[in-house]
């Protein structure tokens, strides 16, 4: 049974209207009233409204929606404030005022609006760049730390580690490698029969392996695959305040998540990388023999070790460490900066895979130039 009917009294003071509310407001009494308030609504003049709620009995959604009919009158949009009430209605009110409010339609600005974003997009880019030099740095003081200290070193955590990064990711990373190799001996095949050099193919695709796309490959895979598990599984974990709870029991954040991923990528990608080389040469021997050129798999390995130096093999393997802990950091940062939403959370996974194959790929081609200048 209701106990009491809605009633108002509405009186302006200055520019302030106010509003004291009584009985109960909600879906059954309220819309007996809703044309007779929006026509006192109309009738006054003011700036901002004051709500008066102690003689609400009860209030559900409708009921608030009907009193923050004020706040917008016609275009004009007013503010408003809780003078008397629980927290409850307070928040029935403010979500009943952000339906209410509503974003008005934006005229379109073209350059205006073409510069905003390129300016809030240069602030995002610097700082997210100053919190991921933070974050570097706050991981090598850590990481060497840990390496001066072997006993702080969790290795249960990296030998699981180990076998979900490198292990699990060795038959995908052996195929895709495979399959590079055999295009690069057919496009070799193609190009090179047409002059007559059909041999050259084992130049170009041991070269091409073991120098740039074993390394690069790899690495673009397991950002990819590791980089987007471990923002997922960080912010995840941070999602569920479990973080937290690490904190408040004592224990790092970076020794307990970040240094065993770290570690796990430094002892698994160099392995995946060498993985890599041979399965490219194989698809490309493969190509070779099978292909009218008719390279016998003994003449392929003869000039795969006359004309292919060793230090190919070695300058890929040299990125592997660092293409290793370039993924490792950034996909703990990002599973780091995960706030409380699911929203943020596939933000920040889908930010990881992009700024770890970003990283990979703008190192790879700082070390080509390193190289260069070297004549490595």
């Amino acid at each position: 049974m209701l106990t009491a009917p809605a009633h108002y009294d509405l009186s302006v003071q200055g520019q302030r209207l106010r509003v004291t509310a009584r009985g109960v407001w909600t879906i059954e009494t309220a819309a007996s009233i809703n044309d007779a308030l929006e026509r006192d609504y109309g009738a006054v003049t003011y700036d901002s409204v004051d709500y008066h709620l102690d003689g609400v009995e009860d209030m559900d959604t409708a009921g608030a929606y009907l009193l923050t009919k004020a706040m917008r009158v016609g275009d004009d949009i007013k503010d408003w404030q809780l003078v008397g009430g629980t927290p409850a209605q307070k928040t029935l009110l403010s979500v009943a005022a952000d339906a209410q409010m509503g974003e008005p339609p934006m005229e379109p600005r073209q350059w205006y609006d073409i510069l905003d974003r390129l300016g809030r997009a240069t602030l995002r880019f610097w700082d997210e760049l100053y919190a991921t030099l933070a974050f570097v740095g706050q991981f090598f003081v850590m990481f060497f730390g840990v390496l001066l200290n072997p006993r702080r070193l969790r290795v249960k955590s990296i030998v699981a580690l180990m076998e979900e990064i490198g292990l699990d990711a060795a038959p995908i990373v052996a195929m895709l490698s495979f399959a590079i190799g055999a295009v690069i001996a057919y496009m070799g095949a193609n190009l090179l029969g047409a002059l007559g050099f059909s041999v050259f193919m084992v130049d170009l695709v041991g070269v091409a392996m073991l120098r740039e796309l074993a390394v690069v490959i790899t690495a673009i895979l397991i950002a990819g695959r590791s980089a987007s598990a471990f923002t997922a599984q960080i912010g995840a974990m941070k999602m569920r305040q479990e973080i937290d709870a690490m904190t408040v029991m004592g224990l790092d954040t970076f020794e307990t998540l970040v240094i065993p991923r770290a570690i796990a990528c430094l002892l698994t990608v160099p392995i995946l990388t060498f993985l890599a080389m041979m399965s490219g040469i194989l698809g490309g021997l493969i190509v070779a023999w099978a292909t009218p050129t008719q390279i016998s798999p003994a003449l392929f390995f003869s000039r795969l070790q006359e004309t292919v130096d060793l230090q190919h093999f070695w300058v890929g393997m040299v990125k592997a460490p660092f293409f290793a802990l370039v993924i490792a950091v950034v996909g703990c940062r990002q599973g780091l900066a995960v706030s409380g939403s699911v929203d943020s959370l596939g933000s920040r996974v889908t930010t990881s895979v992009v700024q770890a194959i970003f990283a990979v790929i703008l190192i790879d081609a700082m070390f080509a130039v390193l190289f260069y200048q070297l004549g490595v």
